[in-house]
């Protein structure tokens, strides 16, 4: 007997009781989160709303039991197994021929993610609330569209908001005032889910009625089980809609386009992704590979870190998933009645206050995109850079709200005269907050010529300010940097102390 026959016995006793080690230690937590789970049900005294959040903790236990199991097994995607998408499954927006059929409008709803707030700009309640526009919110846009869609056309295509209950009370109040409008607007709820303690993996909240801090809207991924849940599914089946067409909500360039819709409705698809491609600003954006001969999407967190810099490569992946997603009603319901979708998780730290005390915690989460490989027909298509427009930062806000764009209908439209894309702009700290911004910069800079903008430090700008070219403004920390107003910058680096008294 040689010497490998001697050590492989001992390799494989090692690989089996390591395994049973980690089936042992998985079936305790899922055991111990079972128990905890029903703990909390327990608290809820309204029966219809016991039953509500029982579906909603299957769901997280499912989520969690997954989770689990992928963190045992180290479930990763083999780097060289993965492939460039095929002309089938990514198409150009230019090959699709052009949309003459409109009554493919009676078929189509469309909805907008809303579950975020507006914490990151230093705003209160709702993103979507955030005035980005003439006096105009993300939602009342949204409103303009579609309602122009219907009035042209003599459609009804409705407006679905998906909100968190961060959103849902605010939300409800704003969309009073599109009563008397020539829309449908409904809203339904994404799930809560527990928070979990990352050490114990037990549940933060102890009660249903714990505090908000306690729970999380766990990821757009939750938006199938969402809609067949709050009954929205069958509703809009019922009233003959075939395509949903989900966006985010900040994502100003996300508006019904006739050509993809006719071109989803005439190949089949169940599913479509509209992509674009790269800039440096999208380096760590998620992009759609072929893996075993199904389409997916790759999500930066999935990739090997010796991998990280391949993966930024505007040469090997050069489009980004927009969240624009196109998706077949019919094949929702299918699916998560076959219990047919299931996603990466995506574990989300964060650190909350229990109690008094700052405590690390897990949020499992997962993304509406990443459903693509479960989905018939589902392909990609590359759409040009103007489908997305997104205002994550007030850097983005400073974009949309220039001269760059003008207004039509509801839709932001690149000016005519632009000779490019957008230009890339940078706002330091002191632009964070949009109170910030708006005091620095009250007045919009005309940047129809601008290609690159980076302000940092105490800076404000004057009226009737042009930039173009380069423009690089670095005040120091003490100091303060005024534009007088009228100023025309072109290609300047502006660095130092300059304050403009008026008279």
């Amino acid at each position: 007997m040689d010497a490998t026959t001697l050590v492989s016995p001992k390799k494989h006793t090692k690989s089996q009781s390591a395994y049973a080690f980690d089936n042992t230690t998985t079936s305790i937590a899922a055991s111990q989160m079972r128990n905890a789970l029903n703990d909390l049900s327990d608290t809820v005294d309204n029966p219809d709303l016991q039953r509500k959040f029982e579906n909603e903790m299957d769901s997280f236990f499912s989520l969690f039991r997954r989770y689990l199991a992928d963190k045992a097994s180290g479930n990763t995607l083999d780097w060289e197994r993965i492939r460039s998408p095929s002309s089938d499954e990514v198409v150009d927006y230019n090959s699709i021929k052009s949309a003459e059929n409109t009554s493919n409008l009676s078929k189509l709803a469309v909805l907008k993610l809303n579950g975020g707030l507006g914490t990151s700009m230093g705003c209160v309640g709702p993103k979507s609330v955030i005035e980005v526009r003439d006096g105009q919110s993300f939602l009342d846009l949204a409103v303009r569209q579609i309602e122009y869609l219907n009035r042209t056309y003599d459609a009804d295509v409705p407006l679905l908001l998906m909100n968190s209950f961060n959103t849902d009370n605010d939300t409800a109040k704003v969309i009073k005032k599109y009563s008397g409008h020539r829309i449908r607007v409904r809203t339904f709820n994404q799930s809560r889910f527990p928070r979990i303690f990352k050490d114990s993996l037990l549940p933060v909240p102890q009660n249903y009625n714990d505090s908000l801090d306690s729970w999380y809207p766990p990821g757009h991924g939750d938006l199938f089980e969402s809609l067949v849940q709050s009954g929205e599914l069958d509703a809009l089946i019922s009233q003959g809609k075939e395509v949903l067409f989900v966006s985010n909500g900040d994502n100003l360039g996300a508006t019904v386009e006739l050509k993809i819709l006719n071109h989803m409705i005439d190949t089949g698809a169940e599913y479509i992704m509209e992509l674009t491609d790269k800039t440096r600003a999208d380096v760590k954006g998620g992009t759609l590979i072929s893996y075993d001969g199904q389409v997916r999407l790759l999500e930066i967190a999935q990739v090997p870190k010796e991998h990280v810099e391949e993966f930024k490569s505007i040469k090997k992946f050069k489009n980004f998933n927009t969240n624009n997603l196109w998706i077949n009603l019919k094949a929702i319901k299918r699916l998560v009645e076959q219990n047919g979708i299931q996603v990466e998780i995506i574990p989300n730290q964060k650190s909350v206050s229990v109690d008094g005390n700052e405590v690390n915690v897990l949020q499992l989460e997962t993304a509406v995109g990443a459903a693509i490989r479960h989905f018939k027909g589902a392909h990609g298509v590359v759409v040009p850079r103007s489908r997305f427009l997104p205002v994550k930062t007030c850097s983005d806000l400073l974009l949309v709200k220039s001269d760059l764009f003008y207004l039509e209908h509801g839709a932001l439209k690149l000016h005519p005269s632009r000779f490019g894309g957008a230009p890339l702009i940078k706002l330091g700290s002191h632009f964070k907050k949009v109170n910030g911004f708006q005091q620095r910069i009250p007045h919009m800079p005309k940047i129809l010529e601008l290609d690159h903008l980076t302000i940092t430090g105490n800076v404000t700008l004057g009226r009737s300010v042009q930039l173009k070219g380069t423009v690089i403004i670095v005040c120091s920390d003490g100091q303060r940097i005024d534009i007088p107003n009228g100023s025309i910058l072109e290609n300047v680096v502006i660095t130092g102390n300059l304050t403009i008294l008026e008279h």
